[in-house]
């Protein structure tokens, strides 16, 4: 656990005491479409003195009540709590590049110790103004995220009866993961299994979805699964078809481990 982890840091390492220490979080997994109890690191962030770096990826414009991100959702300051806060813009912004943000100290020290033009350049000017433009309709448009979280809630419900399959991703994330019921106990079985699924909805239903694969940065065992993400674009029948066509094609492939 995170907190053991923490505990083990730190007891009796003066060392630890006088360095800058770094609880790194992602707020909805990619891996598995859980999202990280905000919440409880930040107790554990003051209890051991460490500092926060919030990734909000695949948070920012989905949860919260108006789509601020994990912070919003769990009604966590963001400025008092939250050291850094960094989100990729490709997912609800639709645009590229990504943003670094947190309080004014740490932006200063970003604008003066930051190098533009290394490793990667600052951001072209017409692609924070798609960003801008983003944002604004975001806020003059509420009903996005209703439609966002009616349409995950849909996905949720048309595919909790699949066969041989079980959601394990949180209830809000738009990122659904589905794992094995029952696990051949061969992780390349099971790899196997899913991938032929996932090939066999594209080739038959023109549906696309992911076979999702242990990363090798991870550092705890995920179970594989399908992945299936979802948008305030889809329609009703965009998401009926695709739960129609997984569970279909899902038991007639695992027939035998059912």
């Amino acid at each position: 656990s995170l907190a053991s982890t923490l505990e083990k840091l730190t007891r009796g390492n003066k060392r630890t005491e006088k360095i800058r220490r770094y609880i790194v979080v992602e707020s909805i997994y990619q891996n598995s479409g859980q999202i990280a109890p905000l919440d409880e690191i930040v107790k554990l962030k003051e209890k051991y003195l460490f500092r926060v770096i919030l990734e909000e990826s695949h948070s920012f414009g989905v949860l919260g009540k108006s789509g601020r991100g994990l912070a919003e959702h769990y009604g966590v300051p963001q400025i008092d709590k939250i050291d850094i806060i960094t989100a990729g813009m490709g997912n609800a912004l639709a645009t590229d590049g990504g943003f670094c943000t947190g309080s004014a100290r740490v932006v200063d020290h970003q604008r003066l110790s930051s190098a533009g033009y290394v490793f990667s350049a600052s951001l072209p000017p017409y692609l924070a103004s798609a960003a801008v433009s983003a944002v604004n309709y975001l806020e003059e448009n509420p009903s996005v995220l209703a439609n966002l979280r009616s349409n995950v809630a849909l996905l949720h419900t048309g595919l909790s009866d699949t066969p041989g399959l079980e959601i394990s991703s949180h209830v809000l994330s738009p990122i659904v993961f589905l794992k094995l019921k029952k696990s051949t106990g061969s992780l390349a079985t099971d790899l196997d299994l899913l991938e032929t699924i996932a090939e066999q909805v594209l080739k038959e239903d023109s549906v696309f979805i992911v076979a999702s694969k242990r990363s090798t940065l991870d550092r705890c065992k995920l179970p594989v699964g399908i992945r299936l993400f979802v948008s305030a674009g889809h329609t009703e029948s965009d998401i009926s078809k695709a739960c129609s066509s997984l569970k279909r094609i899902s038991a007639s492939v695992l027939s035998d481990h059912v």
